[in-house]
């Protein structure tokens, strides 16, 4: 079973291999690749002002029989990055998957209203852990290099009655988040406290940990 690696570490995985030296910067940047149909994603890796695409992984999201939701949210970030590596060889590939669990079960996209307000009825009053999966898969070499993160979130949900739940959703629509709230929309005043090392997690991307990866591979930043 996949383990949760700490900031910096790396993972061997299957036909990929760890490295624990940092990439030597060349003078091309390299050619770096969204692994994600998220718009919220990509409006993150926006924010580092560096040149990507955006591709979409064609792949099955479910959990396996018996798989931790760290594990799952590692191996789904991983696998996405994969799958575009495979289209897009000699890149950059960024993959990242998010597993929100409460009392240990997986809670899922709602799809619809009535499903994300049974979530937020569950969740109100109560501690919501959310497993942020990140993959950052260097194809430059003859063997891809993979290192791979997960980065936790505790979020504590206020204690609402039925009547704000509900028009909460209404004006929102979070129906494509995991959680049934948008943090960094109108879902903040739904929330009591959220605990994380990385701001930028809960929304689907973190970019403090994004940064350190892509520093190892050898990008730099600002220009220089």
């Amino acid at each position: 079973m996949p383990r949760t690696p700490s900031a910096g570490n790396f993972l061997t995985r299957d036909n990929f291999i760890a490295t624990d030296h940092a990439m030597i910067p060349t003078s091309h940047p390299p050619r770096l690749i969204l692994a994600s149909s998220s718009i919220y994603r990509k409006e993150l890796l926006s924010r580092l002002a560096l040149p990507f695409e955006v591709a979409v992984p064609d792949l099955d999201e479910s959990a396996l029989p018996g798989e931790t939701p760290s594990a799952t949210a590692l191996r789904l970030a991983q696998a996405k990055a994969a799958a575009v590596l495979a289209k897009m060889p000699g890149s950059l590939v960024i993959g990242s998957d998010q597993v929100a669990t409460l009392d240990g079960e997986q809670i899922g996209k709602p799809g619809n209203h009535a499903c994300a307000l049974l979530q937020l009825q569950k969740m109100r009053g109560r501690r919501v852990v959310f497993h942020t999966a990140l993959c950052l898969l260097d194809g430059r070499g003859d063997i891809p290099l993979v290192q791979v993160e997960d980065i936790q979130t505790i979020v504590t949900v206020r204690d609402l009655p039925d009547a704000e739940l509900d028009a909460y959703l209404r004006i929102e629509q979070p129906y494509d988040c995991a959680g049934s709230a948008k943090n960094e929309g109108l879902g903040i005043a739904i929330l009591e406290k959220i605990d994380s090392g990385d701001p930028t997690a809960l929304t689907g991307l973190p970019l403090i940990a994004l940064c350190g990866m892509l520093r190892r591979a050898g990008v730099t930043f600002f220009g220089i």
